[in-house]
């Protein structure tokens, strides 16, 4: 008598006699998962993924299973991609830069704010409603022949220095507080730059990641200040941003440095002493009891410019 061909559960077609140790299963080679003893079918090696609990850093975020810090390259590459829309149509830097007020007069050119306006002239930038300008500054840079830094166009340095910092910074926040909350943390860094630029000098183009740079910055020293390492490492690391904050304030904005150096110090202060029970509602919280400061600012400022 002929035993009865069995076939794989999910590939009916395939003729196999391995079975899955836990369901019991026939599987083929194609749904076959190593295990300890025997073979898993695919459906068993998902149901076990689910019930292990996914590691997480002492700031609560997931460690990713990639070491490939997705999300700073992500930013890296729209930094870039808007650089390079810059060179193709210089009239993006006029639209999308942080300005907190401007006229547009009718020849199409951009003019100093005036309070009440002028006849003929259209106001531009946040006192318009543009709001979106507030992040999207913080992905432009200045053009190649903005200025001069040396024999060399400040624009190019602008964001090759902005980038190698992002990069090398990015990486390591990244890895510590998890992707989402590293983007929170970027994000409101570049924000928290932008409105003291506002609070402070809102007539005044601005442009550049230095601001959301700054952020993670403060953020890489209170991790490592609250994982307990070696700070003197870290404080000359440091001093260089410091550096490099004075050199490039007679070019871009000392405002949105210090903004964002302010903001992305208290996002990760948040994170880092959140209690353990109740850590992600609290940062979460956190952020958004921020933004919300971040967004009043903004609105006071408009009312006292607007009268």
């Amino acid at each position: 008598m002929e035993a009865a061909v069995t076939t794989c559960y999910r590939h009916p077609s395939y003729e196999t006699y391995v079975s899955c140790t836990r369901c019991e299963r026939f599987i083929c080679p194609t749904c076959m998962r190593e295990a300890a003893v025997g073979h898993h079918c695919v459906d068993c090696v998902k149901e076990g993924q689910r019930s292990i609990r996914q590691a997480r850093t002492v700031f609560g975020g997931a460690v990713p299973r990639s070491a490939v810090p997705v999300v700073t390259y992500v930013l890296m590459g729209l930094n870039v991609l808007a650089y390079l829309a810059e060179l193709v149509r210089p009239g993006v830097v006029d639209r999308f830069a942080m300005l907190g007020g401007g006229l547009v007069g009718p020849d199409g050119g951009q003019y100093l704010y005036v309070d009440g306006g002028l006849p003929g002239f259209d106001v531009t930038g946040v006192l318009d409603g543009e709001w979106y300008r507030l992040l999207t500054g913080a992905f432009l840079h200045l053009p190649p022949g903005e200025s001069s830094f040396g024999a060399l166009p400040f624009g190019v340095l602008h964001i090759v220095f902005n980038m190698y910092a992002l990069w090398n910074l990015g990486r390591v926040v990244e890895e510590q507080l998890g992707r989402v909350r590293y983007l929170a943390l970027y994000l409101l860094s570049a924000l928290g730059g932008s409105v003291l630029v506002y609070l402070i000098a809102p007539l005044d183009s601005t442009v550049g990641a230095s601001g959301a740079v700054f952020g993670l910055a403060a953020s890489f020293y209170v991790i490592n200040r609250r994982l307990g390492r070696d700070m003197q490492a870290v404080n000359r690391f440091l001093a260089g941003f410091l550096i490099w904050m004075v050199i490039s304030a007679a070019f871009t904005s000392w405002e949105a440095h210090l903004g964002g150096l302010l903001t992305g110090a208290l996002v990760t202060v948040v994170y880092a002493y959140a209690p353990a029970q109740r850590r992600t509602p609290v940062q979460a919280a956190g952020c958004v009891v921020l933004l919300a400061v971040l967004v009043l600012l903004v609105v006071l400022k408009t009312s006292a410019l607007t009268g």
